[in-house]
């Protein structure tokens, strides 16, 4: 959970930790593990479990498991799966790694992430717990439809990997490193890449019917997590906001 930040005569009543002699813990002590953590997160896991009851979180792994297991055998003519067991299982994750397509194409596992998203996707898990892969968890909750969508747009990626090791697509400007396509670039007057405009914006057939736009284009990633910028408006918006309420 994320900070919590309160003014001084509040500060008694933050929650405090056995190591940490500062906040409210003379008042409440420790709420849960990590220093200072937030309260909400317990009734959150507690309501869940209560709902679920035995038999249903013992199915709810079930299913996770073999959703994970469906998509690593989907995949796995397409890209390697990491840590499969004696059968070539997994657990209810799969990892799967795109680290040798970046001699092969140039690529690596934050361009597959970007052009996801011009197929529908937020990407998965990147680079963690190994560096230059994609860590895959469908939960319970995917249905069999969406975890085929998901595999076709990743197979469909490797795809596009292929025309660039044969040479049909340059390594340095292809969808992958142009990703993602946003509606103003798709739409422009001038279209210069060596690709087509509905290769771009509708890699697969669902893009066609319910297309998610994303509203930024390529970022360079480094850049983007050094410079934050706010998207709020500026403090001078919101002067008169509340007057004449109550304090």
């Amino acid at each position: 959970m994320g900070p919590i930040a309160v003014k001084k005569q509040l500060t008694p009543f933050l929650p405090g930790h056995v190591l940490a002699k500062t906040g409210g813990e003379q008042a409440i002590g420790a709420i849960s593990a990590a220093p200072w953590g937030s309260p909400s997160i317990l009734p959150i896991s507690w309501a869940y479990i209560r709902m679920m009851g035995a038999d249903g979180l013992t199915r709810a792994s079930q299913v996770a498991i073999l959703n994970a297991n469906y998509i690593a055998k989907r995949l796995s003519g397409s890209y390697p799966v990491l840590y499969t067991g004696k059968r070539g299982t997994v657990a209810h994750e799969c990892i799967i790694d795109p680290r040798p397509l970046k001699t092969s194409a140039g690529v690596e596992a934050v361009d597959i992430a970007k052009r996801l998203m011009d197929y529908g996707f937020h990407a998965p898990t990147v680079s963690f717990p190994v560096a230059g892969t994609l860590m895959i968890e469908p939960t319970e909750s995917e249905s069999l439809e969406e975890l085929d969508r998901f595999c076709e747009a990743l197979i469909g990626i490797r795809e596009e990997i292929r025309d660039i090791e044969s040479g049909i697509l340059p390594r340095d400007n292809n969808p992958l490193k142009n990703a993602p396509h946003t509606s103003e670039v798709v739409t422009a007057d001038d279209w210069d890449r060596p690709y087509s405009r509905q290769r771009a914006a509708f890699p697969a057939p669902w893009t066609r019917e319910h297309k998610f736009w994303p509203s930024v284009g390529l970022v360079e990633s480094a850049m983007g997590d050094r410079n934050l910028i706010c998207a709020c408006p500026p403090v001078g918006a919101y002067a008169g906001v509340g007057e004449g309420v109550d304090e």
